[in-house]
């Protein structure tokens, strides 16, 4: 255990327990800039995501919107498998990968043409979601266009968290089925290590979730939510110019 992931785990578990997601949209770009390897930091990241996910999900299960979730995982699940696969089997420098999908996804914060740009391609769902699971397979960073997707529809918090958090499950096992069933000699965390982290960030979850999120009402979880878009973007962007 290191001090740097304990404190990047605190950080992250705290935005995932608020929005849904933020376990792997900040976790990612932090741990690789501290120079882990990309399987290593799926292995590590997934499992806290789900954990949160899972305990989002039991809370407010009967909030989901199913008919966008059937839709989502049709469309996603498919190129997420595929486009991971790829990725852990090409050898090729995950930094060129992520990095023009970093300056994309972030850009749409900062300029209006690309953001009308999302904002019409949105209207068109199934290229949407492909496109949603082709970077969330290539480099764990597609719950920005999912975030920004559930953002976009008006929907009330718990049915915006929730609803996140089922796609968010739903990408993780898919994930961590793929690397296990096809990249597990290339895992080198080890499995006492990660339980740690993963209770971490149960711990996170508990508090934030009680003390914070229970208090923050429909029209302020809208502008918080809109400022964690904000701040994803401007992070990203940040990974982007120091990769």
């Amino acid at each position: 255990m290191t001090a740097h992931i304990m404190l990047i785990v605190v950080f992250i578990s705290a935005i995932q327990t608020m929005f849904g997601a933020g376990v792997s949209l900040f976790g990612t770009p932090l741990l690789l800039f501290f120079g882990h390897d990309f399987v290593d930091v799926l292995i590590l990241l997934l499992p806290i995501s789900l954990a949160i996910n899972s305990l989002q999900i039991l809370q407010h299960y009967a909030h989901i919107n199913f008919v966008f979730y059937r839709k989502m995982a049709v469309r996603t699940l498919p190129p997420i498998v595929l486009f991971l696969f790829l990725i852990t089997h090409a050898h090729i420098s995950i930094g060129l990968i992520i990095g023009p999908f970093l300056l994309l996804i972030a850009s749409k914060e900062f300029f209006p043409a690309i953001a009308t740009f999302i904002n019409r391609l949105m209207r068109y769902e199934t290229p949407y979601f492909i496109t949603v699971g082709i970077v969330h397979g290539l480099s764990n960073l597609g719950g920005s266009l999912l975030t920004a997707f559930i953002h976009h529809q008006h929907y009330p918090k718990d049915v915006s968290r929730v609803t996140v958090a089922a796609c968010y499950a739903t990408f993780a096992v898919i994930q961590l089925l793929t690397l296990w069933l096809f990249s597990a000699q290339e895992i080198h965390v080890p499995f006492n290590e990660n339980m740690v982290y993963l209770i971490v960030g149960v711990m996170v979850f508990e508090y934030i979730d009680a003390v914070f999120y229970a208090k923050v009402n429909t029209e302020k979880y809208r502008s918080v939510f809109a400022l964690f878009l904000a701040f994803s973007g401007g992070m990203l962007i940040l990974k982007s110019l120091l990769s």
